[in-house]
């Protein structure tokens, strides 16, 4: 499996805390099944700031030192962009990471509590540039949780969403998950990922989550996401189905 959001790299942000920690992650992460993850520490999101020239030396670290112990499992580049409104100025100082640096493909956080108003218009540019944003974790921000129709617009505009395999199995409690099913239902889900921070309460959830996808709606919807990781990894168009508006109702619970 391919995992496209984890805070995995040592030292960088709230994720690993040092190298001995990334290593227990790493085989963490090889006993669940994952062979590829994209290490996205956060970048600029009023606490940690971390550039791509950084990111991209501790990722050849970490992959030699996956080397050395053995572990078979492959780093592979990102980052965990804030949204801001400097975001096109951070570009051209080749701050900002898109994954496995192919200037393809770029996670986007927005703020836990709010989308800010400018979020359609930041959109709409980086797509322009050839870059197309993946919002990472949308079932777990406030305002898109009171106003679903929101997260329609922002994916209609052509944004993708990356669902957090913990929400789905109900780690971040009911209203997250009830959120995570609805917007897979509306086909606004594009990726699962673990966005492991460790290797306890935020650990490496991917199979659970698949497992629950493939109760709730079938094996297919389950290869869906596998295969736009894959596309990913490939640096391919991954898989889009077309979005449905909110008030239409559908059925299916976890």
């Amino acid at each position: 499996m391919i995992d496209i959001h984890c805070h995995i790299l040592p030292g960088v942000d709230d994720g690993a805390a040092d190298m001995k920690v990334s290593l227990n992650m790493a085989r963490k992460a090889v006993e669940a099944g994952i062979t590829h993850i994209f290490a996205t520490p956060h970048h600029l999101n009023e606490k940690y700031v971390n550039v791509k020239s950084d990111i991209i030396d501790r990722a050849v670290r970490l992959n030699e030192s996956f080397q050395l112990e053995k572990i078979p499992l492959t780093i592979h580049l990102g980052q965990e962009v804030r949204i801001h409104r400097d975001i096109f100025t951070s570009l051209e100082k080749e701050e900002i990471l898109t994954l496995d640096d192919n200037g393809t493909y770029m996670l986007l956080e927005l703020p836990s509590g709010r989308v800010p108003s400018y979020t359609q218009e930041v959109i709409y540019e980086l797509l322009l540039k050839g870059i197309t944003p993946i919002i990472v974790h949308p079932e777990r921000n406030k305002e898109l949780i009171g106003n679903h129709k929101l997260l329609f617009e922002l994916v209609q505009e052509g944004a993708l969403t990356q669902i957090t395999s913990g929400s789905i199995i109900g780690d971040f409690g009911k209203s997250i998950q009830s959120f995570s099913k609805k917007i897979i239902q509306h086909n606004l889900a594009h990726f699962i990922a673990t966005d492991a921070h460790n290797i306890g309460s935020r650990g490496f959830t991917l199979q659970q989550a698949y497992e629950t996808i493939t109760k709730a709606y079938g094996i297919q919807r389950t290869y869906y996401f596998k295969e736009n990781a894959e596309q990913l990894l490939k640096d391919q168009s991954p898989a889009v189905e077309k979005p449905l508006p909110f008030k239409k109702k559908i059925l299916g619970i976890f």
